[in-house]
């Protein structure tokens, strides 16, 4: 299957949103109250034509810049142009001719509802898999985003390598796609419905994790997911009993993070002062720091707070002088048996 079919998918067969045939659409009821107000100042065509299975808006990106991988008709950029703020960028990327048309046509007006002097989103034709070709300057964005797209890709491995160099150090892909519970025939990808409704391009999500390793996002955070409901009957028996789900993960580009949660000592203090924020900061799907409580971490979460964006909201306790083995509850344990003789197989030196 070839991106021409995805590009006529989406291009051509997908009038709207409602011409989906499974539920990876998130539901309004879903949004928490900031992002709804800013999805209510975006022009109904803009909404209409969402494809997305996820929120790709993480917090403290006041002033940032942020690429969007597989923009489709911005909404998804508008939204994030409104919390940036006028000192922030926004740069979409999308192959489709006739999406990118919709997102352009309504920069002026988006630009005027937002109050802005100028506008600070843009539109690139381009492949999220040649993101070095894009003239982009490479380690310039805060943040990069992607809503159900990099499962259609044929080369996810050159996505997630072409994000790695365009981050910031302590920079973060923040990202949305669908996973299935195991690996699927190559031959589905044959089908441009299967591959259109991001079925038959998902990555086994053990697939991912090691792919997201390997490409230098060394510990990959779940932030959140929802299973997935394929509802038409033809679709459902082609893709047998495999399960989908939509998920959520942050990457951040920090180099030399641990491939296990280790125990160094170590606790941070959350202060506060990320929007929407206030009293909780949720990292991901395991870490819930309230404002104001000492919330002992491993030493890659240290890492992932104190040498990004969220550092300023953070107090930070403690160091990597000492090492305490594996930390607590993070589901790795120790390989040997250490019941009292448990090492008597037979043979062994006394």
């Amino acid at each position: 299957m070839t991106v021409e079919s995805i590009r006529d998918y989406y291009g051509k067969v997908l009038g709207g949103s409602a011409d989906l045939k499974t539920d990876a659409c998130c539901d309004a009821s879903d949004v928490p109250p900031h992002i709804r107000a800013a999805l209510s100042e975006i022009h109904d065509d803009i909404l209409s034509r969402y494809y997305g299975c996820g929120l790709v808006v993480p917090g403290a990106i006041k002033g940032a810049r942020v690429l969007d991988l597989g923009c489709g008709v911005g909404r998804d950029c508008f939204v994030l142009s409104r919390l940036v703020g006028e000192e922030g960028s926004v740069v979409g990327v999308d192959m489709t001719a006739e999406q990118l048309a919709h997102a352009r046509a309504h920069i002026d007006g988006q630009t005027r509802a937002y109050g802005y002097a100028r506008p600070n989103v843009a539109f690139i034709d381009g492949y999220i898999e040649e993101l070095g070709a894009l003239g982009l300057e490479p380690e310039s964005f805060d943040v990069i985003v992607s809503n159900c797209v990099i499962n259609l890709s044929p080369d996810k491995r050159a996505v997630l390598e072409g994000a790695w160099k365009l981050l910031k150090p302590g920079g973060e892909l923040y990202f949305a796609d669908v996973y299935a519970d195991r690996r699927l025939p190559a031959s589905l990808r044959d089908d441009p419905v299967l591959l259109g409704e991001c079925l038959a391009g998902a990555l086994y999500w053990n697939d991912f994790l090691n792919l997201a390793r390997a490409t230098g996002f060394a510990d990959p955070r779940l932030v959140a997911d929802r299973p997935l409901a394929v509802n038409d009957a033809n679709m459902r028996a082609a893709l047998g009993p495999a399960r989908f789900f939509s998920a959520t993960y942050r990457l951040f580009k920090l180099d030399g993070l641990e491939p296990s949660c280790e125990d160094h000592g170590q606790a941070v203090i959350y202060k506060g002062g990320i929007p929407e924020c206030e009293d909780v900061f949720i990292l991901d799907k395991h870490h819930a720091i309230e404002k104001g409580r000492v919330f002992p971490v491993c030493g890659n979460t240290f890492r992932m707070l104190n040498e990004t964006r969220f550092a300023p909201h953070f107090d930070f306790i403690g160091d990597f002088s000492r090492h305490f083995g594996i930390f607590a509850g993070c589901g790795t344990n120790i390989p040997f048996d250490e019941a009292a003789g448990a090492e008597s197989i037979g043979g062994g030196c006394c």
